[in-house]
């Protein structure tokens, strides 16, 4: 237990990752199975404090946050189930092996984020229509205080891993998790309100709430969506751009495509060498492309790079007019 508490504490201590050594596809699934459960224990003991007390006090601000809270942690299940899959090897079928299943864990994700949105609105409502004041606001007050600070650690913990590994669904549950602690800060609010007897400021704290939730469900819909559609950010591909770029033989680069695989950086890209040098001198140059790709990044990269003879444009003749038809066919009408 004290070994388990030793790590949690290295791994919260800073959001962002300085010299993390790059890990391989099986490692980095095993790491974001690990996040996966202590996000799910340290976000379920949080809830279960909280309540607890909601069933005390009677606080909507508190019940709403006490349901976020419980549905940040239940979105670990996903997600541990995500990268348990993805570590699974390549078949006939799914050549690319299952690593887009981390995707999809972050569609139910965001699902999850709204549903809890409608139904924090619904029984802000209900108070707002029928508005009576908590009971046993210290222990309010501490709960919201309890949830804050549970959150905020899980939020670092899920935003260290993810960036070590890439995983934009586990990035975006720990931003998920920041922001409840934020709005669980409201139900400290709701609590000061009630004690000058202002019964609307537990129902409006429930609204801020919901409307904080709204805001992350776009957020993150916005990042999972980007990743799904093959999409990757312009900061990655000028790191790639520069790193390709920067390898001795590379004359030219050309054709550049990468792509989130799940947590994988999938990149693919045809680099130009001196045309005199030998065949050997040729591979080993793009070894080394995808050798300074694996340094230069964190997270696991699969690298397909295609050499081609520097300044010979007639190198290209047998397929020419294949890329001149599908540019042709592409084209907007």
């Amino acid at each position: 237990m004290r070994d388990f508490l030793h790590r949690l504490r290295h791994l919260v201590s800073h959001d962002h990752d300085h010299g993390t050594p790059a890990v391989s596809i099986m490692e980095s699934g095993s790491i974001g199975i690990r996040a996966s459960q202590v996000s799910l224990i340290g976000l379920g003991v949080t809830a279960l404090i909280q309540g607890v007390i909601v069933v005390f006090s009677g606080s909507v601000a508190l019940l709403s946050d006490t349901l976020h809270n419980l549905t940040d942690a239940l979105t670990a299940i996903p997600l541990w189930i995500a990268f348990a899959w993805g570590r699974k090897a390549e078949t006939r079928t799914y050549t690319y092996g299952f690593r887009r299943a981390e995707d999809f864990a972050g569609l139910l994700i965001v699902g999850a984020i709204g549903a809890s949105a409608v139904l924090v609105v619904w029984q802000s409502i209900e108070r707002l229509i029928d508005p009576r004041l908590m009971d046993n606001i210290p222990w309010v007050i501490a709960a919201g205080v309890v949830g804050a600070a549970g959150n905020e650690l899980v939020a670092r913990y899920r935003i260290a891993t993810g960036r070590r590994i890439g995983s934009e669904a586990l990035i975006a549950d720990g931003h998920h998790a920041r922001s409840d602690a934020w709005t669980s800060l409201a139900v400290v609010a709701a609590g000061i309100g009630a004690t000058f007897e202002a019964a609307w400021v537990d129902p409006v704290a429930g609204l801020v709430v919901a409307a904080g939730i709204v805001v992350l469900m776009a957020r993150s819909a916005r990042r999972i969506s980007r990743r799904l559609l093959d999409g990757v950010e312009p900061a990655v591909l000028t790191r790639v751009e520069s790193t390709i770029g920067g390898v001795e033989g590379v004359e030219e680069l050309t054709d550049l495509r990468a792509r989130w695989h799940g947590h994988q950086l999938r990149v693919a890209a045809s680099i130009s060498v001196d045309p005199t040098i030998t065949v050997a001198r040729g591979h080993d140059i793009a070894h080394e492309v995808e050798h300074a790709l694996h340094h230069e990044f964190t997270t696991p990269v699969h690298v397909v790079i295609h050499v081609e003879p520097h300044g010979q444009t007639e190198a290209h003749d047998t397929t020419a007019h294949h890329k001149e038809s599908a540019r042709t066919t592409n084209k907007p009408s």
